[in-house]
């Protein structure tokens, strides 16, 4: 990986660290995510005009990112309800790794070496230690692990679907571009039928925050679709997870989330073992 694209996925990692930090922030966390997605769309459309239209063949792999970006943004709002920002984010970001790792074994014929394996295992006491972390109530917020959990595999699923789409597209920011407008529609018409209230809201008394948490959230993905079509889609992944460490220390120093010695090392344990398995060869 060149330096280039090494410290444009960090910079896509500290942004993404950023946006999610302004779901969970005060307020209704769905209010705040449909003020990011909808923020987002602004620059989305600005975006088009200066790239390739994308070639027809990445359609599938459009439509399919698009399904999966809407449960993603239903699911992270709903996450971060139950759950700290110190909580919920590891366990989605760490989980994508072991997804990824599974997939290339069972489906892809991929043999994981010695070092790929500890990678693996490290990731999975990370996450199996963040489910112990206590609420302030002493009591274990299991809600907010399973719903981690999901949301994981969202993300996994998603950067499998964005990475193939940008290449077979023949541009990654008109792919992703295309894919952000078509989120934000089916996003919008969904919270319609569910709750109007919500979208109004987020026009009336989020508009500003959305705004900028939508265009670091294009921008993030953006750059991190790039780098798909520039390195290895894993290898990539696995960078990005460093999010969470900027993740932890928004939430400890911003947020005000309490910070235990549990959480700090399943912390570093997940990260850990994502960089471990992704950046070892095979």
């Amino acid at each position: 990986m060149t330096t280039q694209i090494f410290l444009v996925v960090i910079a896509a990692a500290i942004l993404h660290a950023v946006w999610n930090a302004s779901i969970k922030d005060s307020g209704d966390k769905f209010v705040n995510m449909a003020a990011v997605i909808l923020g987002q769309a602004p620059l989305a459309a600005v975006s088009l005009l200066f790239v390739p239209v994308p070639l027809i063949e990445c359609l599938p792999y459009l439509l399919a990112g698009i399904a999966l970006h809407v449960g993603y943004q239903f699911f992270l709002p709903l996450s971060y309800k139950f759950g700290d920002l110190t909580l919920v984010y590891p366990i989605a970001r760490g989980i994508a790794p072991l997804i990824v790792a599974g997939i290339s074994v069972l489906f892809l014929n991929v043999e994981l070496n010695t070092t790929e394996i500890f990678g693996v295992l490290t990731i999975a006491v990370g996450i199996m230690s963040l489910a112990m972390v206590r609420k302030s109530d002493g009591q274990r917020n299991g809600k907010a692990v399973v719903l981690a959990l999901i949301t994981g595999c969202f993300i996994a699923s998603y950067s499998l679907v964005d990475g193939t789409g940008a290449r077979v597209a023949g541009t990654a920011i008109g792919f992703y571009g295309w894919l952000a407008l078509g989120s934000t529609v089916v996003y919008s018409l969904i919270l319609s039928l569910w709750n109007p209230a919500i979208i109004r809201q987020a026009l009336r008394v989020r508009k500003l925050k959305g705004l900028l948490g939508g265009s670091a959230s294009f921008i993030a993905f953006s750059l991190v679709i790039w780098a798909f079509t520039q390195a290895p889609i894993a290898l990539v992944t696995a960078l990005r997870e460093t999010s969470i460490i900027f993740a932890l220390l928004i939430g400890v120093f911003v947020l005000k989330e309490k910070l235990n010695l549990l959480k700090l090392v399943s912390t570093m344990l997940t990260i850990a073992g994502a960089i471990v398995l992704k950046f070892s060869k095979s």
